[in-house]
């Protein structure tokens, strides 16, 4: 057996309910539709996170948590606020019960894999700074720290397309000089979901909804 990474790995989410997630793949697609692509997201990402070896994962969830109740994972529920106070609550909470270096994901990149979250995981543990995984569309998919970092978020315009570069700037001025894990792409608009999908087995679930929406023919 692999001995786990001494490392927590957080998911933060948003419960799939139609109107509140994936709005920006309206009106291509309806709003329940929209919620099934990211019903399917959260589980393909979460199923990787499952297999992958670390100490403690954790979801980080903004709805019911009944609905994703695992023996595997521990939730927590999101604080109120913009993304910005809710990303560093996540951080706090989580080293609050479990003082481990933390690796954060969102629910956007379904093609994340077990392997690529053990090496970011090593990675982590490697880097006395910290890792930055930023996204094609200017983002970041990937967070992780030693512990939580007062004022991390603070300045770090959200959801645009500097959002990426403008983190690693924060940091910067932190102190922090994060190691670089690799881009992905990331959910955003209708024609993500079959170009993300084709980074993802046949048999996953957003494969599988893609294939119903008919984003995708084979």
């Amino acid at each position: 057996m692999i001995a786990p990474h001494q490392v927590q790995l957080l998911v933060l989410a948003k419960e799939p309910v139609p109107g509140r997630v994936k709005t920006r793949l309206s009106p291509a697609l309806t709003p329940d539709q929209a919620a099934e692509v990211a019903r399917a997201s959260l589980c393909d990402t979460l199923a990787a996170v499952a297999c992958t070896p670390v100490a403690r994962r954790v979801l980080v969830l903004d709805g019911d948590p009944k609905a994703f109740i695992r023996q595997d994972f521990d939730v927590l529920a999101q604080t109120d606020g913009d993304l910005g106070r809710r990303l560093a609550s996540a951080f706090d909470e989580a080293w609050d019960t479990c003082a481990l270096p933390m690796l954060l994901i969102g629910m956007d990149t379904p093609q994340v894999t077990a392997e690529l979250l053990s090496r970011a995981a090593q990675q982590l543990l490697d880097s006395a700074d910290g890792v930055l995984g930023l996204a094609e569309d200017g983002g970041w998919w990937a967070l992780g720290l030693h512990a939580p970092l007062p004022g991390a978020f603070e300045g770090v315009p959200m959801s645009v397309d500097v959002t990426g570069s403008s983190q690693r700037q924060r940091l910067a001025e932190l102190g922090l000089r994060p190691s670089v894990l690799p881009v992905l792409k990331d959910i955003d608009h209708v024609e993500d979901v079959a170009l993300v999908a084709a980074q993802t087995s046949s048999t996953s679930a957003l494969s599988g909804i893609a294939r119903t929406l008919g984003l995708v023919t084979a």
